[in-house]
C-alpha cells in the first residue's frame, strides 16, 4: 500500500507539450477507434460464419492476423521513430487502418478478410504504440494522468464497439468497418497539431542504473505488461464460465463480465487525479496487491461478480502508469517502452490457450486461484522494482491534466 513518503508534494513542471488541445482530443478519438476496432471481430463472427461458411475457429483467426500486424505495427513504428516525423508516422497508422477497415467491409472471400485485418492490425499498432509513447514523454509530470486519460478512451471504444454492432446486427458489420475507415481517414487531417519530432532529451545517463542492471530491470516491467495484461484477457475470457459454475446463469454472467470490462474504464479515468497526488510505484503495487486481493474473494460464490469488478478497477491504471516510470528507471534504452507494448500483445495472444490447458488439468474453479498466482508474481516484480528503479521524477498536483496543453515543435 502507498505510505505517506509516497505521496508526492505539489512541485511546477514547465514541460511543453508535442500536442495542441485539438490534436489532443483528436488523439483521444483515435483510441476510442482503435478500441473498437479491436471488439468488433468477435460480434461480427456470426454474420462472417454465414457470409463465407467458415467455422469458429476458421473466424476467430481474424483477431489473430489482427494481433500479428498490431505486433509488428509496434516494432515497424519504433525503427521509424527518429528518422521519420511523427505526423507522417501516426498518419501512415490510420491510412493503414482505414485501408484494412475499408478492406474488411467489402472483401469478398475470407483470405482477402485475413488479409485484411492484418493490414488494420499494422495501423492499430503504429497508433497504439505512437500514442503511448508520446503522451509517456510529452506531458512532463503529468505523463502518467495523461496516459491514462488516453487510454481510459480506448476502453470507451472495447466497451461502445460490441454494443453498436448489436445495434445495427451482426449482419451490418460492413458498415462498421467502414464507418471506422472513415473516421480514420478524418483524424489524419488534425495531425498538423502533434509536434514533428520530440525535444532533445537532457542527457540522462547519469540518471539511469549502472549496465549490467538494466536488462534485469526492463524483464521486470515486461514481466508486470505480460501477466497482467494474461489476466486481463484470462478473466474477460473465462469469467462468465466461471460465474456459470457457481450457479449463475447465462445472461447474469455475461452482464457481470460486461462489468468487469467497463470498470477497467472507469478505473482508468479514476486513476487521473490519482497519479497526479501518488507516485507510479505506490499506484503499482497498490493495483497488484488489490488485483490479487480481487481474484482470491473470486473464489467465494457470493462474492465472485463484485470481486471481477475489482479486478477491473485494479487492472485498470497497470499499463498507462508503468510506461512513464518505465522511460524514468532506464532513459538511455530508448526501445524500453516498444518491448513492454509488444510483450502485452504477445501476452494476450499466448496466454488465452495456455490458460486452457491449465484449466483442463485444474478444472473451471480454479481459474481465479491461476489469476492469482500471476498477480503476485507483479506483485513481487513491482515490489523490487521500486528498490532497483525507484521513480526519480515526481507528477505535479495540478488542477487538470489538460491545462498547458501547447505544441513543443511545430517544424
Amino acid at each position: 500500500m502507498a505510505t505517506p513518503d509516497q505521496a508526492l508534494p505539489p512541485q511546477e513542471d514547465s514541460t511543453p507539450t508535442l500536442f495542441t488541445r485539438a490534436a489532443l482530443v483528436a488523439s483521444c478519438v483515435g483510441f476510442v477507434v482503435i478500441g473498437g476496432l479491436q471488439a468488433f471481430y468477435g460480434p461480427a463472427i456470426p454474420a462472417l460464419r454465414e457470409q463465407f461458411g467458415i467455422s469458429p475457429a476458421v473466424a476467430g483467426l481474424g483477431l489473430s492476423a489482427h494481433f500479428v500486424g498490431a505486433l509488428l505495427g509496434v516494432l515497424v513504428f519504433h525503427l521509424l521513430r527518429g528518422r521519420i516525423g511523427n505526423r507522417q508516422l501516426l498518419g501512415g497508422s490510420y491510412a493503414l487502418m482505414a485501408l484494412g477497415a475499408l478492406g474488411f467491409a467489402v472483401s469478398p472471400a475470407w483470405p482477402v478478410s485475413l488479409a485484411a485485418a492484418f493490414v488494420i492490425g499494422l495501423g492499430f499498432g503504429g497508433i497504439d504504440y505512437g500514442l503511448n509513447q508520446l503522451f509517456s514523454v510529452g506531458f512532463g509530470r503529468r505523463s502518467t494522468a495523461m496516459l491514462n486519460l488516453l487510454n481510459a478512451h480506448f476502453g470507451i471504444g472495447a466497451v461502445a464497439g460490441p454494443a453498436l454492432v448489436g445495434w445495427l446486427g451482426a449482419e451490418n458489420y460492413t458498415w462498421v468497418f467502414g464507418g471506422t475507415a472513415v473516421v480514420s481517414v478524418l483524424l489524419m487531417v488534425t495531425l498538423g497539431g502533434v509536434a514533428q519530432k520530440e525535444p532533445a532529451p537532457e542527457s540522462t545517463a547519469h540518471l539511469g542504473p549502472e549496465r549490467s542492471r538494466v536488462l534485469p530491470i526492463v524483464a521486470a516491467f515486461i514481466g508486470i505488461y505480460v501477466f497482467h495484461v494474461a489476466i486481463e484477457t484470462g478473466v474477460g475470457g473465462w469469467e462468465p464460465t466461471h460465474l456459470e459454475t457457481f450457479g449463475y446463469g447465462a445472461a447474469a454472467a455475461a452482464t457481470a463480465t460486461s462489468a468487469y470490462w467497463l470498470a477497467m474504464t472507469v478505473g482508468r479515468f479514476v486513476a487521473v487525479p490519482l497519479t497526479l497526488r501518488w507516485s507510479a510505484p505506490a499506484i503499482i503495487i497498490t493495483c497488484c496487491l488489490g488485483m490479487a486481493g480481487s481474484l482470491l474473494l473470486a473464489t467465494i460464490p457470493a462474492a465472485a461478480p463484485y470481486a471481477y469488478i475489482g479486478v477491473g478497477l485494479f487492472i485498470a491504471p497497470i499499463f498507462p502508469t508503468c510506461l512513464p516510470w518505465l522511460n524514468r528507471a532506464v532513459p538511455t534504452v530508448a526501445s524500453a517502452g516498444a518491448y513492454v507494448i509488444a510483450a502485452s500483445m504477445i501476452g494476450g495472444v499466448a496466454f488465452p490457450p495456455l490458460l486452457g490447458v491449465a484449466i483442463e488439468h485444474s478444472g473451471v474453479r480454479a481459474v481465479p486461484v491461476l489469476l492469482f498466482g500471476l498477480a503476485m508474481i507483479c506483485v513481487v516484480l513491482s515490489v523490487w522494482l521500486t528498490r532497483a528503479a525507484p521513480a526519480d521524477a515526481a507528477p505535479a498536483t495540478a488542477p487538470s491534466p489538460l491545462a498547458e496543453a501547447v505544441p513543443a515543435d511545430r517544424t
